[in-house]
């Protein structure tokens, strides 16, 4: 079972993420686009990061936008190291470009 972070690891990781939020137990993040097709896009390299990491996000893609919300279900649905390291790889991913 992976570990929860306590509060005050959340808040040090949320400072160091890039206007990612906190809603409740999950970290959200909702990305722009300029089309539809970008964010179609930009889902689909989430989803190989998330492949890699084995950590997968829930994701809403909508006309030029798209919400990606991590937590942690083996750590009793709150939220872990492995949340903080996948919304900093998302990151990474540069979108929107």
């Amino acid at each position: 079972m992976t570990k929860a972070l306590s509060e005050a690891e959340i808040s040090g990781g949320l400072a160091r993420l890039n206007k990612w939020t906190r809603d409740g137990e999950v970290l959200v993040k909702e990305f722009t686009f300029d089309s539809y097709l970008a964010g179609v896009a930009f889902a689909s390299s989430v989803g190989v990061v998330a492949e890699g990491l084995n950590h997968h996000p829930d994701m809403t893609i909508g006309y030029r936008q798209v919400t990606v919300s991590f937590t942690t279900h083996d750590a009793g649905n709150k939220l872990s190291a492995n949340d903080l390291a996948a919304a900093a790889a998302v990151d990474a991913l540069g979108y929107p470009k």
